[in-house]
Parts: structure tokens; sequence; C-alpha cells
């Protein structure tokens, strides 16, 4: 498979960063996939990063493709014995045709050329053979602490934002959707973080990094700043919580 593409790469500059401090998925959203998947063959995590999604489907699934057009993503991915990572485009993956019961796009559908993947997740597919995309946007800890991130978010590296953020900031629901489509349950991911785990995060976003390159200077040191007398003793961890939204449908008939 062959991962040279054009891809917007805002991510493989730091994905020791991301490997690191990016939230797990829950297994309870993996086990719905599973149950609604017409078999537990072969599942497609296209886009995968470094796997945050393929490990929990590899639970489920005798054997899991898992895809992303960077390297160095792949090169920090979680192995397993059942997952096999590829270099590759979502619109090229090299999958054989009709072999897959389940595709997921984890966090990272806003960034796709969406015709082309759809062609590609129509070839892939079993008849009956399930398309789940889902994302998250700000996390939740306390209203206080909310109230601090999102002007950080908002205001601070506002301007930093690819424009695909919009995208992912509704949920996906704008985006058109050529499949079945069905309700999915509501999941959400739950972290416990101190305020150091936080500030990793936020540094993995891809506006914080334009952020410093434009302006030389890193704005989570004044954030820290901040959050710190809201936080109290810096090492005692918070629970921190993101929903998730999710479209989800099958593949039509051929």
């Amino acid at each position: 498979m062959n991962g040279d593409t054009n891809f917007k790469d805002y991510f493989s500059t730091h994905a020791v960063a991301y490997a690191k401090y990016r939230p797990r998925y829950p297994a309870e959203l993996f086990g719905y996939l599973a149950s609604v998947a017409p078999a537990r063959s072969h599942a497609w995590d296209c886009a995968t990063g470094n796997g945050q999604a393929a490990p929990g489907l590899a639970n489920f699934f005798e054997r899991v493709t898992a895809t992303d057009a960077s390297r160095s993503q792949i090169e920090q991915a979680t192995r397993h014995e059942r997952i096999a990572y590829e270099v590759a485009p979502a619109e090229q993956s090299g999958i054989e045709s009709a072999t897959v019961d389940l595709i997921t796009v984890a966090q990272a559908f806003h960034w796709f050329d969406f015709e082309g993947f759809y062609a590609e997740a129509r070839r892939v597919l079993v008849a009956e053979g399930v398309l789940a995309v889902w994302c998250y946007n700000l996390l939740e800890i306390s209203p206080p602490l909310d109230a601090v991130i999102s002007r950080f978010y908002d205001d601070t590296v506002g301007e930093f934002w690819p424009p695909e953020r919009r995208l992912l900031a509704e949920g996906y629901r704008t985006i058109n959707f050529p499949f079945a489509e069905f309700d999915a349950p509501s999941f959400h991911m739950t972290e416990s973080w101190t305020l150091t785990d936080l500030t990793g995060y936020l540094g993995t976003w891809s506006a914080t990094k334009r952020f410093i390159a434009a302006r030389g200077f890193d704005p989570l040191e004044s954030l820290a700043a901040e959050l710190s007398p809201l936080w109290g003793n810096p090492d005692d961890p918070k629970p921190v919580r993101w929903p998730l939204s999710m479209r989800i449908g099958r593949a039509r008939r051929r």
C-alpha cells in the first residue's frame, strides 16, 4: 500500500505526544459496533492514527486492517497480533473488494475527500456492511475549568484551527452520508488526568501547534497558570469526559 498522497497532515510532527495523550474509546463502543456488523471477520480502521480505535476492534474481530496516510503515526501504533497496520490514504486502502464487515473512522473524517472515501468504502464493504464515523470536541471536567479551556479553544488558538474543524464541532451532522443510516446509542470517553496530562493533551491540538509556529511561544504556559488555582494540587487526577458524536449506516445492497 502507498501512503503518498496530498492529505492535510497536522499530526505527524507530534505523533509521540499524540500516542501518549489522546484519550481511548470505551469498550462498550466496540461491542456495539461488533453487534451491528454482519459478521466479525474483518474490520477496517481508516485513518487509525497510532491506533486509538484499532485495538478495541481487535477484541471483537478476527482481523483488523488499520491504515493511515501518516507513516510517523503508524510507527507509533499499538501493536496487536490481529491488527495489520498499513500506510495508505483513505481513498486508496489497497484492501480486497467486498471483504470488510465494518469500517470505522475515529476523529478523522473531517479531513477526508468524502466522495473518494465513500467510493472506496462501497468497494471494500460486504453486503450490509457497516460504516461508522465518530468524533469528539471539547472535553468536560467542571464548569470553571471548562470555561477556561473553552476560551483557549475559541480565543487563544481559535484562528489557527483549519476550516475542517467546523465539521467536527457540528458532530458531522452537516456532512452528506449516503448509507442506510440508523441511530446508535450514546457513548463517551473518560480519563483520569492530572493537570500535566491535560496540558499534554491540549498540546496535541493542531491549532496549538500552529499557534506556536506562528507566534514563537507556547500558549500552554499561561493557560496552565490560569488553570492551576482552579485545579488545586496539579498531581491530583480529575475525571475528564468527552461525549462522542456518531454517524452510522449500512452499505446498500449491490
